[in-house]
């Protein structure tokens, strides 16, 4: 049965997908890093790589390869230029 998660995008992945959230379904196992993947395959625009990009899941920094759950969100933060 697929979970429901909710990704959450910001900055210049919320201007490249043209939204700020995008609903996936995954199945049981799925880590942050495949919700990712799944919210690039419904908008193209997200960039390929997630070299710098850090996730959170429910609101609390996680690594890429953390597992999931029914229900969960995960935001993901570009990596962020300047001084």
């Amino acid at each position: 049965m697929p979970m429901h998660i909710i990704v959450r995008l910001f900055a210049s992945h919320r201007e490249a997908a043209g939204a700020g959230s995008v609903a996936v379904q995954l199945a049981p196992g799925a880590t942050a890093a495949d919700a990712y993947g799944r919210a690039r395959d419904i908008h193209a625009g997200l960039p390929a790589s997630t070299d710098g990009v850090a996730f959170a899941v429910n609101r609390e920094f996680a690594k890429p390869e953390t597992q999931l759950a029914e229900g969960d969100e995960v935001a993901v933060l570009p990596p962020v230029a300047g001084g």
